[in-house]
């Protein structure tokens, strides 16, 4: 059972909010958006901005990585979408995309589709290869659609967190939900998706300062993770080191067991506001933080250490 006590910290860099993180599958690139209306791409092994660009003045909410094209997407609280060259940063293209603030985007691993989910309680299927028409718009949600997230096992459904307080599972091909999960006591702001011992899961976090794991198959929750003292807005789990991460506007970070689902002894904080995001980079220990302040980059420890923070 790993028994993690720490989050070496190998970076910082000082920026306006952080509100998303994406990591790059081949390239050693991690990209932030900013509430500031930013766009940057880092290199994590030079530790240095490769390249940054301005969207718009108003939040960039969401941005991700479409690594067999070489584009970035964005989605903004302006309403648009847009595409950007990630090796020029020349836009692609652009468009008004819903009605009110785009919260989140979600790339299809395989499929040319990319998934968008608002406050105007609606989530948006969007081809690009039909010149990114929206060929599916899914509308159960009763409030702000705060994230979604395709499923890794069948990538032909994916799961949305709303402040509406559940958590919906849905089909691509079906514009209602197939499945709902209901437990939180006010809105849901997070949902991953994790394997574990060959079963699929949910996270979710909550404005009731909770992470609730759910049973795919049964759709029942199974665990509640409590211990945060504000709203829980960020979740992750790495089944390979045996944890599930939290982050949280109260600042710290927490560690939680996958199978017993018990809190580690140790709760970060490391001073640079509330937590934003989460992104665990695949086949290493390292994690990246976006916060209030900037974002940070560690790693995971199973024994405490003396914290080291270089600045750049």
């Amino acid at each position: 059972m790993a028994q993690v006590l720490d989050v070496q910290v190998d970076f910082t860099h000082k920026s306006a909010r952080v509100k998303s993180l994406d990591v790059h599958p081949t390239n050693p690139w991690i990209l932030t958006s900013l509430h500031s209306g930013t766009v940057s791409i880092f290199d994590y092994k030079t530790k240095v901005v490769l390249k940054s660009i301005e969207i718009t003045h108003k939040p960039v909410r969401s941005a991700k990585f479409i690594p067999s094209k070489n584009w970035i997407v964005t989605g903004t609280d302006d309403m648009f979408i847009r595409v950007y060259d990630s090796n020029s940063l020349e836009k692609i293209k652009e468009f008004e995309a819903h009605e009110d603030y785009i919260r989140t985007l979600a790339v299809h691993p395989t499929l040319p589709y990319v998934l968008s989910g608002s406050d105007d309680h609606r989530i948006k299927l969007w081809d690009w290869e039909k010149d990114w028409s929206c060929s599916q718009t899914f509308e159960d949600h009763t409030h702000y659609v705060m994230q979604a997230v395709f499923n890794p096992e069948n990538p032909t459904s994916f799961a949305s967190a709303s402040l509406d307080g559940s958590v919906k599972v849905w089909n691509l091909k079906n514009p209602n939900s197939v499945v709902t999960l209901e437990g939180h006591s006010k809105g849901v702001n997070c949902v991953g998706y994790f394997i574990n011992n060959n079963t699929v899961y949910l996270l979710s976090g909550s404005d009731d300062f909770t992470a609730k794991v759910w049973d795919f198959k049964s759709a029942t929750c199974i665990a509640t993770l409590e211990g945060h003292t504000n709203n829980v807005v960020a979740v992750t789990a790495v089944p390979e080191d045996g944890i599930i991460i939290t982050g949280s506007e109260d600042g710290t970070i927490r560690f939680w067991d996958i199978n017993t689902y018990k809190l580690l002894e140790k709760t970060l904080n490391h001073g640079l506001g509330r937590v934003w995001a989460l992104e665990f980079l695949k086949g290493s220990s390292q994690i990246a933080i976006g916060y209030d302040e900037g974002l940070l980059l560690g790693k995971v420890a199973k024994f405490a250490q003396q914290l080291t923070q270089n600045s750049f």
